[in-house]
């Protein structure tokens, strides 16, 4: 989550969106913290899934996510409304209804962020779907997993010639709307579970997460006129952080290596990782504009931008989240009480 707080508020905010943002004296321009969100997320879903009654996973999950987004795009269309800069994207009460409806990867042309950082939510709305679907048929275990795994982890591969050429918008609609060229992010958090679970040897698991390594070298690519351009640092950034993942999954428990005294706070940044990650873009950016109207330099910009992605994430997670989350649970039990 760090990663992506000082991606945004170094790279994309300064020199992508804003350029009229001073540049920032040291600029981490590697996209690999929500990628890894993505495998994370996949792993602890196969860790959920097997613990309770599908149903109540799958309203779980879906109550941990959808609540505090639908907020957190009304605040996000209310800083971008009524503080931003006259000069910037002022959105319309459509364009919360389409943030709502998560249609930006639809057609973005038609349907702008009103926060870059949802693009994950539908796909993982439509992971936290799929798994629990898959797990309640024959295709959720044993070898036809693994052969749906394989499956999905090479349509990234099979697709990409067509989509460096500049495929036709409808299949760019399609792949894009339902997220193809990022499922082998949750192939590898999958692969991961299963082999930390001994599930997997590992031979097959080193074939199946390299795979899914080779695929994200390939999204990472974009057709230049001078060429091929690779953005090998956010490539590598997320294999080191797949290797992390893996090793933390599979190897002992790391309370040898943290001390005991940082638990709690660990924690508690986890717990408010989602909410963080909902609050802190478009806020932050408007933030870091009116705090250098006000003559602040970009250090103290990206330390606002920091704290208040930790304050407000801490607030939604707190106030939208965990409520939302233990009130959705308590209707589902109360519907099917032998669920549980």
């Amino acid at each position: 989550m760090l990663l992506v707080v000082l991606y945004h508020a170094s790279f994309i905010g300064p020199i992508v969106l804003y350029p009229e943002l001073v540049t920032r004296p040291v600029t981490f321009s590697y996209q690999v913290g929500a990628s890894l969100l993505l495998l994370v997320s996949a792993y602890f879903a196969c860790m959920s899934l097997g613990r309770g009654d599908t149903v109540r996973y799958w309203v779980s999950r879906v109550g941990r996510v959808l609540p505090a987004f639908l907020l957190a795009a009304v605040l996000a269309f209310a800083v971008l409304r009524y503080t931003a800069p006259p000069e910037w994207f002022t959105p319309q009460p459509r364009d919360l209804v389409a943030n709502w409806l998560m249609l930006w990867h639809w057609k973005p042309q038609h349907y702008p962020y009103l926060d870059g950082s949802y693009w994950t939510v539908p796909l993982q709305l439509m992971a936290f779907t799929t798994a629990a679907v898959l797990w309640c048929t024959r295709w959720g275990h044993g070898t036809r997993l693994r052969v749906l795994l394989w499956a999905v982890a090479l349509i990234p591969l099979a697709q990409w010639p067509l989509r460096i050429l500049g495929p036709p918008e409808t299949y760019r609609m399609v792949v894009d709307g339902l997220g193809f060229q990022r499922l082998h992010l949750f192939v590898a958090g999958v692969a991961i579970w299963l082999w930390s679970t001994r599930r997997m040897r590992n031979g097959h698991a080193t074939a199946l997460i390299a795979s899914c390594m080779l695929a994200h070298a390939l999204h990472n690519h974009v057709l230049t006129d001078s060429g091929l351009v690779a953005d090998w640092g956010s490539t590598i950034g997320v294999w080191i952080g797949i290797g992390v993942v893996a090793l933390a999954a599979g190897g002992p428990d790391w309370d040898r290596l943290i001390p005991t005294s940082w638990f709690p706070a660990v924690r508690w940044l986890a717990g408010i990782s989602y909410g963080m990650f909902l609050i802190h873009q478009t806020v932050g950016f408007v933030l870091m504009r009116r705090l250098q109207d006000l003559g602040v330099g970009p250090t103290l910009q990206t330390a606002a931008m920091l704290v208040t992605a930790v304050l407000l994430g801490w607030a939604l997670s707190r106030i939208v989240e965990r409520p939302a989350h233990r009130a959705l649970l308590r209707w589902h039990d109360a519907l099917r009480p032998h669920s549980t």
